[in-house]
C-alpha cells in the first residue's frame, strides 16, 4: 500500500535517549520497560520493548533510539506504553533498534 507525503507527515518520529530500563516480568514475552527522554517539547515517555535477546539493561542506558511519539497510549499489562521504540526484526526474530549513527539532540524529528 502506498501512502501520500501528507500521511507520512502525520507520523512523529523523534530521537530520544534511554534514561532507564527496567525488567518487565508481567509481559507475555520477555521485555523491558524503557523510559526515553525525547527532549523538552515531548518529554519522557515509557515504552514496552521486546528487545531482551540483543540488549541488556546496562547496554541500553544512555543509548539514543528512534521512536514514534504521537500514538495514543496503549495499555500493556500494568503499564501504559506512551511511544513506540522503532527497530527491525532479524532473521531469528530478535529486534535490532533503529538508532542514529551519530549523536543527535533529544527531540530531533525525522524528516
Amino acid at each position: 500500500m502506498k501512502i501520500t507525503w501528507q500521511d507520512f507527515e502525520k507520523v512523529d518520529i523523534r530521537v530520544g535517549t534511554i534514561i532507564k530500563a527496567e525488567d518487565f516480568p508481567e509481559a507475555r514475552s520477555p521485555a523491558y520497560i524503557l523510559h526515553v527522554d525525547f527532549g523538552s517539547e515531548v518529554g519522557i515517555k515509557k515504552s514496552s520493548a521486546q528487545i531482551t535477546n540483543l540488549y541488556t539493561k546496562k547496554k541500553l542506558l544512555d543509548k539514543q533510539v528512534m521512536g514514534v511519539v504521537n500514538f495514543h497510549p496503549k495499555q500493556v499489562g500494568p503499564i501504559m506504553s506512551e511511544c513506540l521504540v522503532l527497530g527491525f526484526y532479524n532473521q531469528d526474530k530478535s529486534v535490532v533498534l533503529a538508532v542514529p549513527d551519530t549523536p543527535v539532540e533529544n527531540g530531533a524529528r525525522l524528516l
